[in-house]
């Protein structure tokens, strides 16, 4: 049996990365635990002081396929490039080319709406891909 894994992003507003990340991928903010109608709820009944709610934050597929994005709060910036980031894949390897850079330009206008910026385009080897990045400068990839 694989070994079940999550995504961890360091920043420093979970809170507006897990929403930028649920909306760009389809996920949707991880609910509370049973028993509790939200999470200010949940972080109220464990005496979680208020100025730390925004610590943590986790986005989740709705199909239970992907896996759990979770993003934690940590006190330094970012300062250079990702040595792990994540392929948004708009189209396989036999979609046609012509048809993938469409489906990729078509979702570089969507990402660019929701707060990420583009920072170059490529072609390579029968590939299209455009690297961006998140609202906090972690570099993603769309092919």
């Amino acid at each position: 049996m694989a070994t079940r894994v999550q995504v961890v992003m360091d920043c420093s507003d979970p809170d507006r990365l897990a929403h930028f990340w649920a909306e760009a991928l389809g996920y949707q903010l991880q609910p509370p635990p049973e028993g509790y109608g939200s999470w200010d709820d949940f972080l109220r009944a464990m005496n979680i002081p208020e100025e730390e709610w925004n610590n943590a934050s986790a986005v989740v597929d709705p199909e239970g396929i992907g896996p759990r994005i979770f993003f934690q709060r940590v006190p330094e910036p970012k300062t250079v490039k990702n040595r792990l980031h994540l392929d948004l894949n708009q189209g396989t390897r036999e979609t046609p080319l012509e048809d993938r850079r469409r489906l990729v330009d078509q979702a570089l206008e969507r990402l660019v709406h929701l707060g990420a910026t583009e920072l170059y385009r490529r072609e390579q080897n029968g590939e299209y891909w455009v690297t961006m990045s998140d609202p906090e400068g972690n570099e993603f990839c769309v092919q």
